[in-house]
């Protein structure tokens, strides 16, 4: 029983009708259960798609018996169900989507998979903070639930595990949604830094993990004076505790005066980043555009700021650091201590600081 989350639009129908027809082998059928799209709708779909796949069946049903008995006729070699709150079954009087449907539901196809060893697969819908509608037992009854994220403004999708029981939640899938579907990224960090300005104050490289992937995204701050005696503090793609945080930082432990300036704070194609080593960054990049002074293109930093104005040590830095000699970089900034614990690199000049001004005095010369 696999569970798949994601917001509406995201990309979830579209994934599952790509993904289904590969799981088909020799004479055996897939079938696709419809509760929300209708026959028509999915084969305009399938068309835009390139799907013309004669093992691929569509069934429109939210009736969970209807659905059981065409099951057992057609047995399936993988079903999915669009979407789990759209399903009901008789037995229960309350309405579909209803806490009792969902787990009730659920449930009835947990027993099917199990018995029968087809794979399942659920599309649920997400509450407005980005959670799996319904309770979380849902989450507790399937083996794996995968999440579907992403911004409908911007091209890119990641596919992420967060419950997995036949393998690690570590791994991601980046995913660029094109006019044919989904097309695989296999290069994310020069997708999202494919059109990063050369030597544009507030810009900086960061190198951060998505899972056990490496990533290279790039990290925008403005800086600009304000008319209003509450300055904004504005962030996309990071949490604007955390940004509201690091300004504190920087004022008690930098000496900046920021009390009369508005901080927007961005992470390059909508990508959302939630690790501390993000931190280094968003303080160079707010320094960098409060004055008026570029960071080297060629320079990527990583590291955690604590309250003390300390630059903390991150994991996994020597991933980081090949994904960075890989596109090109010849500088990195990261903490001291885990300056002491990494391999010599020929190609990248390693720059190790304690404390968050000996770092922006390293970065911005």
């Amino acid at each position: 029983m696999i569970l798949v989350g994601g917001d509406p639009g995201i990309g979830k129908t579209t994934l599952l009708l790509q993904i289904l027809p590969h799981l088909a082998a020799g004479e055996s059928k897939v079938l696709y259960i419809s509760g929300e799209e209708s026959p028509r709708q999915i084969k305009m779909r399938c068309d835009r798609l390139g799907i013309n796949s004669p093992a691929l069946l569509v069934l429109p049903e939210t009736n969970l018996e209807d659905m059981l008995k065409a099951i057992d006729e057609a047995r399936p070699a993988a079903l999915v169900v669009d979407s789990i709150q759209t399903t009901f079954t008789s037995h229960l009087t309350s309405a579909p989507g209803s806490i009792s449907q969902v787990q009730e539901v659920a449930a009835q196809l947990m027993f099917y998979a199990k018995r029968s060893g087809t794979p399942v697969f659920l599309i649920g819908h997400v509450t407005k903070d980005g959670t799996i509608a319904g309770p979380r037992t849902l989450e507790h009854i399937v083996d794996t639930v995968l999440y579907f994220e992403g911004d409908k403004s911007h091209a890119y999708r990641i596919l992420r595990a967060v419950k997995n029981r036949f393998g690690s939640t570590n791994e991601i899938g980046v995913f660029e949604m094109t006019d044919a579907g989904l097309g695989e990224v296999a290069n994310p960090s020069a997708w999202f830094l494919s059109e990063r300005p050369q030597k544009a104050t507030g810009s900086v490289v960061v190198a951060c993990l998505e899972g056990s992937r490496p990533i290279l995204v790039e990290l925008q701050a403005l800086v600009s004076p304000t008319s209003f005696a509450m300055p904004r503090r504005m962030a996309n793609g990071v949490e604007a505790n955390r940004l509201a945080l690091l300004i504190a930082v920087m004022e008690k432990r930098m000496g900046l005066n920021l009390a009369g300036q508005d901080v927007y704070v961005n992470v390059v194609g909508g990508l959302r980043i939630d690790e501390p080593a993000l931190d280094l960054g968003i303080v160079a990049a707010v320094t960098s555009s409060f004055r008026n002074r570029p960071i080297s293109p060629t320079t990527v930093v990583f590291g955690e700021v604590g309250l003390g104005g300390e630059i903390r040590a991150v994991g996994q830095a020597e991933t980081r650091l090949r994904e960075a000699a890989k596109m090109g970089f010849h500088r990195c900034l990261l903490p001291e201590r885990n300056l002491h614990k990494l391999p010599s690199m020929e190609s990248v000049e390693l720059v190790g600081v304690v404390e968050v001004g000996d770092a922006l005095n390293a970065v911005l010369g």
